[in-house]
């Protein structure tokens, strides 16, 4: 079963429909126990990182989260839930985050172009990522965001885009992978990103 990981806020019922299309068992949920028991945990996110991060404390899923993502369990974390497993973000400064990736998230810096970064970008491959087995090496997704995160250990980067230099697109250690683009919204090819999570074994 696939826990989705619900504090109040995210666009969690997109992520459970691209689930189920995929023959998941899924569960939107915000009770401890049941994401603790899971046999993948997914983190959305859509918002800002302080309000989020206050949710996640707000519903007793902070330490809950730290411990499925040291237990070895599957860990996914999509566009926010990217960034909130790091040490804090430049949107607000002074809330800590998870801290499970050391490093910060930092505003893109583009000039030339529009801020947000939002519409279709290709990824370039880094080091290797279970997500994107068998993924064509240009693959378009599809992204909506004003941050990136900048981790301290560059080997955990899987994936970067380019707007107006390299921007994070994905990144993973063992269990714990993250993406800041949107696969529920990046057609077939997100579907694939997904089906790779549904089927990883650790």
């Amino acid at each position: 079963m696939i826990a989705i990981i619900d504090y109040g806020m995210g666009n969690l019922y997109s992520v459970e429909k691209a689930f189920v299309s995929l023959g998941a068992e899924v569960l939107v949920t915000s009770d401890p126990k049941v994401i603790a028991g899971a046999d993948k945990v997914v983190l959305p996110g859509v918002g800002a990182f302080g309000d989020c991060m206050e949710n996640l404390k707000k519903y007793g899923l902070v330490e809950t989260i730290k411990k499925v993502a040291a237990s070895g369990v599957p860990f996914l974390g999509i566009c926010l839930g990217l960034q909130l497993l790091f040490d804090g973000s430049e949107e607000t400064p002074g809330v800590n985050g998870l801290g499970i990736f050391p490093g910060m998230v930092k505003k893109i810096v583009a000039p030339e172009l529009k801020i947000p970064h939002m519409g279709w970008n290709s990824l370039e491959f880094r080091t290797s990522s279970p997500l994107f087995n068998n993924l064509p090496a240009q693959s378009y997704v599809y992204f909506v965001h004003s941050y990136h995160a900048a981790p301290e250990d560059k080997s955990i980067v899987t994936a970067v885009t380019n707007y107006g230099g390299d921007v994070t697109a994905a990144v993973g250690r063992n269990n714990i992978q993250a993406v800041q683009f949107h696969p529920e919204k990046s057609s077939s090819l997100g579907l694939s990103i997904l089906r790779n999570f549904k089927e990883l074994k650790i």
